[in-house]
């Protein structure tokens, strides 16, 4: 675009980038995300845009406007991450994401009935909970537009813990089984990771606490300790299945200290 924002400051930044993204036809909100609006920037850190929009809407709207990146087309990045890319303005980095508001209407109404989806996703461990765009609306910071914010819904508390920790509970099994006993260290130690973040997702999700990626996932539900666990598991049987074997305590631990239901193992 021909006005140089080289000189701004954050805060006027921020307004030029949403009245910009504003104006785009099809465009009912915009929302800065991530650690800016979460306060756990640092001055390197990106600046994350969601576009909300309902209906009809073109990426190329966005191309048009002249800054240099690469965007997808809708649904590039899955259903419910539907899109995006980075551009740069002026040396800034503006990661831009697509949010499809029938979807979340769809998504909230799911949830209020605890029911929800786990979609595939590149860099996230545990998968994608569909909610989790409910999640952005209820931690990110609306700049433009009547965007819609809930509260956590009393049913997904109720539904989301039980559904992730059986798949952390089979995880940790396959884990033991599948790759400790063979000596496949790299299969198990990434099994023992992803578990960490399925019990993760059931810690928060009993608390009700909105999560909107897996960077902070472990620390916010106190789960730090899986760094030491996987970091020694060795090269040996041996030391896989004791990796294992503390792996299912730390987490079996933690889920029934926030009182969720873990019963025996599920596959013995």
């Amino acid at each position: 675009m021909s006005v140089s924002t080289h000189n701004l400051s954050d805060s006027a930044f921020v307004d030029y980038v949403a009245d910009a993204l504003a104006s785009l036809l099809g465009i009912e909100g915009v929302a800065l995300g991530g650690s800016r609006a979460q306060g756990a920037h640092r001055p390197t850190s990106d600046w994350d845009f969601g576009l909300y929009y309902r209906g009809a809407f073109d990426p190329d709207s966005v191309r048009r406007l002249g800054w240099p990146g690469e965007l997808s087309d809708l649904g590039g990045w899955g259903r419910v991450f539907n899109g995006g890319g980075a551009v740069t303005l002026d040396g800034r980095t503006i990661d831009i994401h697509y949010r499809d508001l029938a979807l979340i209407d769809t998504i909230h109404e799911d949830a209020c009935r605890g029911v929800f989806t786990i979609e595939p996703l590149l860099f996230h461990q545990a998968g994608l909970p569909s909610y989790i765009l409910l999640a952005e609306l209820g931690v990110n910071t609306i700049l433009r537009g009547p965007l819609p914010q809930w509260a956590y819904p009393e049913a997904l508390r109720k539904s989301a813990p039980e559904i992730w920790w059986h798949h952390a509970d089979l995880t940790l099994y396959y884990a033991k089984e599948g790759h400790a006993r063979r000596g496949r260290v790299a299969q198990c130690a990434g099994l023992l990771s992803a578990a960490a973040c399925h019990t993760a997702h059931a810690i928060l999700a009993h608390r009700g606490e909105w999560v909107t990626n897996e960077k902070r996932l472990l620390s916010k539900a106190g789960l730090g300790e899986i760094d030491g666990i996987v970091a020694r598991p060795g090269t040996e049987p041996e030391s896989l299945l004791r990796a294992s074997d503390d792996a299912r305590t730390l987490l079996t631990t933690a889920a029934r200290a926030e009182g969720i239901a873990t019963g025996p193992p599920s596959v013995e």
